[in-house]
């Protein structure tokens, strides 16, 4: 079982126009509202990889309503966690010209109690699972939750002989790294936040990975947008998979499916540059698909074939 743990969900409203006016009226060609926030992104690409996630979130409200509902449609199981104030609702706005631009709202705060009732249920499904699940935990916190809420949840994941696969950043990435996550994925601007230092090739990015397995991680990978991404196996491994070519449409989301393709290979026990090369592709399928999260998998095995993985060991 895969576990997908959102603390701070949203429904994803993508907006197409020809071109975004500041400071003027925008009328959109197309809104397309989607479940969102990162792990349901990885649950919806990992149920095109043919698994079957569970996304355990919070939800609340008309948006929360319909983030859950989105989810189901997909055929993804949901355990929510209702909350009193209303799920956030992210925009993403893509020009016809390429251009992106997100507005994420900070998300709902959520109670004391809301939160109790969250760990609660984290630990019944953990403990109630016929085999430890492979537990990801991605996104940001919303207000409310402490810091190193992640931490904590990786620690009480590892009492249950999960494997936890974590994406997020700032503060809570540094606490959850004392944790000891079996994997972490930032993306480039992620890692040099958290380093101090800037990335300019994979040497550069090698190096800032090196430090976070030293700070506790047991293996991770840092994305690098057209530059691909790079990858410390917990066998040792150091591989560097190129980016394919391609004409995106928005790699909003690309993270997420990457994190999915890489949970996914654990999971089956891919040889390293497989394992590699099918995260590259789920993450190159998701900026040609028509949203975040909705690499198709036609996409995903076109562009396996099309990368290269190279060992820098």
């Amino acid at each position: 079982m895969f576990l997908c743990v959102s603390l701070n969900p949203a429904v994803d409203k993508r907006l197409r126009l020809e071109r975004l006016q500041l400071g003027g009226v925008n009328r959109v060609n197309e809104a397309i509202p989607a479940p969102g926030g990162k792990a349901a992104h990885v649950a919806m690409t990992l149920k095109t990889l043919g698994a079957d996630p569970l996304w355990l979130g919070f939800a609340g409200g008309a948006a929360g309503k319909q983030l859950v509902e989105g989810l189901r449609a997909l055929a993804i199981r949901v355990h929510d966690i209702p909350t009193t104030r209303s799920t956030r609702t992210n925009l993403e706005i893509v020009e016809d010209n390429g251009v992106v631009t997100e507005i994420l709202e900070p998300g709902q705060r959520i109670s004391p109690g809301e939160l109790q009732r969250f760990v609660e249920t984290f630990t019944k499904l953990l403990n109630d699972a016929n085999e430890p699940p492979t537990v990801i935990m991605s996104g940001s916190l919303p207000e409310g939750v402490p810091s190193d809420q992640y931490k904590l949840l990786v620690e009480l994941a590892h009492e249950f002989d999960s494997r936890v696969f974590l994406d997020t950043s700032a503060d809570p990435f540094k606490f959850a790294l004392a944790g000891k996550p079996d994997f972490v994925k930032p993306n480039r601007a992620e890692a040099e936040s958290w380093s101090g230092q800037a990335i300019s090739g994979p040497s550069s990015a090698n190096e800032i990975l090196g430090a976070m397995l030293k700070a506790g991680a047991a293996a991770g990978a840092i994305t690098l947008g057209s530059a691909g991404l790079i990858w410390h196996s917990a066998a040792g491994d150091t591989l560097l998979a190129n980016a394919p070519k391609l004409s995106a449409r928005s790699c909003v989301g690309s993270g997420d499916s990457t994190l999915a393709g890489f949970a996914f290979a654990a999971q089956q026990q891919l040889p390293p540059v497989e394992a590699a090369r099918l995260a590259a592709a789920c993450g190159a399928a998701n900026c040609i698909a028509p949203g975040p999260g909705c690499a198709r998998a036609q996409d995903i095995a076109s562009l396996k074939d099309q990368i290269r993985v190279e060992s820098l060991s």
